[in-house]
């Protein structure tokens, strides 16, 4: 992904408030909407916090490190008490993480605009190299926990939009999940799959930065 170098301080800064922040903050995002929703099992597992390391996963956090991409722990949900159906109420749990990436990208690409504008008479490039790198990591996040692929977001919402009886068919991955998410990992470093899917939102997200 663009800026996805260790040795870019801006990057490495980045990586540090994600942890710090976005991560957490996708994960609450999970945990208030099906709070909401009238599930009170997140509370009881002090998953409705912004505190890190109640959602760190390491294996989902080195491969933020490593591929510009990961996960943290998922939010415990009980889908029973979900007011909407445990399908639809899912739906808006699972969606509602990858959402609040977006929106914290699209705040990046605000504070990068303003940051650009006065760039020209401040040394600014330090700032700017940060906002990048939050931009793209969170825009990774969000796409990548979207792929239609069980333990990921995607196929909670997937799995909430299908009929009833291609959805009760799908559902029969989420015994293969870890496995097929790790076939997928594979895949991606030969073909390069996710970058394929990125590139257009990481296009998007360029022009909006230079407007």
């Amino acid at each position: 992904m663009p800026f996805a170098r260790l040795s870019d301080p801006g990057y490495l800064l980045a990586l540090a408030v994600i942890f710090l922040f976005a991560l957490p903050l996708h994960e609450l995002a999970h945990a208030w909407v099906a709070e909401r929703l009238g599930d009170p099992t997140p509370r009881r597992y002090g998953r409705v916090t912004l505190n890190p390391m109640a959602h760190l996963d390491p294996i989902g956090a080195l491969m933020l490190v490593l591929a510009g991409f990961g996960w943290a722990r998922p939010v415990p949900v009980n889908p029973l008490y979900l007011r909407y159906g445990p399908r639809v109420g899912m739906a808006l749990v699972g969606g509602a993480g990858p959402l609040t990436n977006l929106l914290l990208a699209g705040l990046g690409i605000l504070a990068y605009r303003a940051a650009l504008e006065v760039s020209a008479l401040l040394n600014f490039v330090p700032v700017l190299q940060f906002l990048s790198a939050w931009i793209f990591i969170n825009i990774g996040l969000a796409v990548f926990n979207m792929l239609p692929l069980p333990p990921l977001d995607g196929y909670r919402v997937l799995q909430g939009l299908l009929p009833p009886d291609l959805a009760y068919a799908y559902a029969r991955l989420e015994a293969y999940g870890p496995l097929l998410l790790l076939l997928f990992l594979v895949l991606d470093r030969q073909l390069g799959l996710l970058w394929s899917v990125l590139q257009p939102f990481y296009g998007l997200a360029f022009r909006l930065m230079h407007l």
